[in-house]
This record gives C-alpha cells, structure tokens and sequence, in this order.
C-alpha cells in the first residue's frame, strides 16, 4: 500500500483509536509480545504522551505505524454526510454534517489527515444535525 502524502498532522486521540482497533482485532494473551501494528502505533502514542504533544506529522511515523494507521482509517466512516446538505442552498457550513461548502466541494480530494481533521472539528462543535436530531440516522 502506497501512503498518501499527510498535510495535517494527525491527533493523538485517532492514534490511540487505531491501537484499539489493533488491540481488538489481535489480541494476545497476558505477557505476549503486542501485535506488530499495536507496537508500531503504541511507540509513536508513548513519544506523544511523553512529550505532551497531542498531534504527529504522518513524517513522525514509521513506515510500519503509518500503514496501521492507514489500515486503521480504511475502517472509518469516510463521509459526515447525513444526506442533509443545506450547502446547496448557499450555506456557508452544512446544517446536516457540519463541513464548510469548500470541505464538502473537496472532500474527494482531501487526504486521510485532513478528513480526520475535519470530523475532529465537526464532532468537537457538535452543532450539526448529524450530532444532534438526525444523530441515530447517520449511524
């Protein structure tokens, strides 16, 4: 799997997703050594931590991590669209999802750092449609 070039740096909170999902999707007995893509992802997460920095350039990463967190995403929900989208109405921020116009409009172009950016954001303000009244729809 070829990486796609990061220009955002990626949170703290989705490297420690995809150690859960490794962590769940590998799980190995008391005292075994971590799975290869926990061990990968937990070195960069202790570096963060020990550093108190909550974001890694994907350049942080080692090849290993990097294709784990990857793997990780391809497992994500890839759209915050609930169908809803009053973008096209000329609002400057979709009521249903939460995106500007320009993210809804580039969201094919945008790579994996920047979509996740962008759903940190959205699910951080929580304004949305998607996380208020049409929450259980968008699952």
């Amino acid at each position: 799997m070829i990486a796609p070039p990061m220009r955002c740096a990626i949170h703290i909170t989705d490297i420690e997703a995809a150690i859960n999902h490794w962590r769940a999707l590998r799980p190995v007995p008391t005292g075994a050594a971590l799975a290869p893509e926990v061990a990968a992802l937990a070195t960069l997460y202790a570096h963060l931590a020990y550093h108190r920095r909550s974001e890694a350039l994907a350049t942080e990463f080692s090849a290993p991590a990097l294709a784990a967190w990857l793997a990780w995403y391809e497992c994500q929900s890839d759209t915050p669209c609930i169908a809803i989208c009053s973008t096209s109405q000329g609002d400057a921020q979709c009521k249903g999802c939460g995106r500007s116009f320009a993210e809804v409009q580039q969201w094919l172009e945008l790579d994996p750092s920047e979509k996740r950016a962008v759903w940190r954001r959205i699910t951080a303000e929580g304004q949305a449609l998607r996380f208020t009244r049409y929450a259980e729809r968008a699952r």
